[in-house]
């Protein structure tokens, strides 16, 4: 058992998670036609504007540390400031309020899908031009200043290809703790910066780039093919939060299914492009890509009946959304001709339960203190389920966790659930509003979730599980994202003994 609980290997391993994602936007940037002619031309330039070769690789890689200074610090700045000013509270509630109001979603949604038709080939997107010609002007100057303008320079230049990126990184971030942004822009700006370092060192290392051409091309229709598939993430976020039930489980997996189709019959050179070069003979890179695409496509087939497809559970809306699963009987509509009614458990009516759902027939509650009642009146431990709509984490927990028999059976037969959604935006009953410290009065479902885990547990990102007594106070570490369905069972047995200890005598 780790010092630090049932916490630490979660970290370490959404950690890990973090990093490898940041480090494979950097290398797709990289490919960008916006980006890849840019590296031999920039060091070139820094190898003969220099008086020796030492110096050309002292700028160099001084090019290279402004790159990633121009990706993190304004990122880093504004989660310090808004920590300063107004708390960790503060903080979160903007985390919240950017991942999962319908506002930035749709937003969002319509930036990338613009995105994705410049990416077709539609129009350009481009920052104004006085930015990048003062921006290169000022980069003439020399020394370090000159050179910090050539970062700028860049920077601007490839926001077209990097942009949709950036905000993809910066979006998958904002569940998780503050730091996660910051870093999430660390590691993608040092991945992306590292190839002008390292070619400015070793200049013999240019002769092994492949040419530019109608590839870079290619690979911008690729990405825009991604930016699609990756758009609707928004709209679903927002959708389910909101509950408007536009994106259901199969009407995502039918947009995916014709997209990610549509890029295969691309690769196989079916479909061309404005921009696009005639692809005459099939290379075998183009034909793997292309292999690997269609047997996504079919394994998400599948889906459209009901399949549980584990291994996308993180990027699909859940599927108690789906409206027909093949060899089940259609989910029961809640509610008759008077309308949505109140879900129940035993003989009590289930508080929010009309649009509240938990995952694979587990029955509990949504609202804290009817948990709290139940609890006290069954004498059993409380389990927490910190989660949210948005949260793509808590689906691949569900999945691959919730979904062991071992894991339902002990949440039946020992455990009082309640799932607290911290991202709903629907408005709470009168008697459950809360007041903070401040005097701010919490009304939103989620808002007051999410007060809740943080005052009580300290735990500000989803997924978070907590096992707590009928007082609602915590009996053991939180747990966090951790796929072991061992360790899981572990920590649930471990929480039914620590009730029992402190409970009897």
């Amino acid at each position: 058992q780790s010092p630090l609980g049932d916490a630490a290997d979660p970290a370490g391993e959404g950690l890990l998670g973090l990093i490898l994602v940041a480090i494979g936007w950097g290398l797709l940037a990289l490919l960008t036609p916006c980006v890849f002619p840019m590296i031999p031309m920039t060091v070139s330039f820094f190898l003969k504007g220099s008086e020796s070769a030492s110096a050309g690789r002292f700028k160099a890689s001084m090019y290279g540390l402004f790159i990633v200074l121009l990706y993190t610090v304004p990122i880093a700045a504004i989660i310090l400031l808004t920590r300063l000013l107004g708390g960790d509270a503060v903080t979160a509630d903007i985390f919240n309020w950017l991942a999962t109001h319908w506002l930035p979603n749709l937003i969002f949604f319509i930036v990338f899908m613009v995105f994705a038709a410049s990416f077709f080939g539609a129009f350009e997107i481009t920052l104004p031009g006085w930015m990048v010609n003062k921006s290169d002007r000022n980069a003439d100057r020399g020394g370090l200043l000159g050179v910090f303008f050539m970062a700028l320079t860049l920077v601007l230049v490839s926001f077209s290809c990097t942009g949709p990126i950036v905000g993809s990184a910066i979006i998958g971030a904002t569940a998780g703790d503050f730091w996660a942004p910051i870093l999430t822009m660390l590691v993608f700006s040092i991945t992306f910066a590292l190839p002008f370092t390292l070619f400015a060192m070793f200049p013999s290392l240019l002769k092994n780039l492949p040419k530019s051409g109608g590839w870079l091309n290619s690979v911008k229709v690729v990405l825009g093919f991604i930016e699609v598939a990756l758009g609707f993430k928004f709209l679903s976020v927002a959708d389910q939060t909101y509950h408007w039930g536009l994106l259901d489980r199969e009407v995502y997996l039918a947009i995916w299914i014709v997209t990610f189709a549509l890029l295969g019959f691309y690769l196989l050179g079916k479909l061309r492009f404005a921009h696009d070069s005639e692809v005459k003979t099939l290379s075998v890179g183009r034909l793997a890509l292309a292999i690997v695409d269609f047997a996504f496509v079919v394994y998400m087939i599948p889906g459209m009946w009901g399949a549980p497809l584990k291994a996308l559970s993180g990027y699909l809306p859940p599927l108690q959304t789906q409206d027909f699963i093949l060899g089940q009987s259609p989910l029961p509509v809640i509610g008759g001709a008077d309308g949505p009614t109140s879900i129940r458990v035993g003989a009590a009516q289930v508080k929010y339960g009309d649009f509240l759902s938990m995952p694979h027939g587990i029955t509990g509650y949504f609202e804290w203190n009817e948990a709290l009642a139940a609890a006290r009146a069954a004498g059993k431990p409380l389990f927490v389920d910190v989660t949210g709509h948005g949260c793509v984490n808590c689906r691949e927990m569900e999945q691959k966790v919730l979904s062991d028999e071992r894991v339902q059976q002990i949440l039946r037969d020992d455990y009082i659930v309640v799932a607290l959604y911290t991202d709903d935006k629907a408005r709470a009953a009168g008697e459950d509003w809360v007041t903070t410290e401040s005097g701010t009065t919490l009304k939103e479902i989620g808002r007051i979730n999410s007060y809740i885990a943080r005052t009580r547990f300290n735990v500000n990102a989803q997924p978070n599980y907590i096992v707590a007594d009928a007082a609602g106070a915590a009996l053991l570490p939180p747990r966090g994202y951790d796929l072991s369905v061992e360790g899981f069972v572990d920590f649930l047995e471990r929480g039914v003994a620590a009730y029992k200890a402190r409970t009897q005598p």
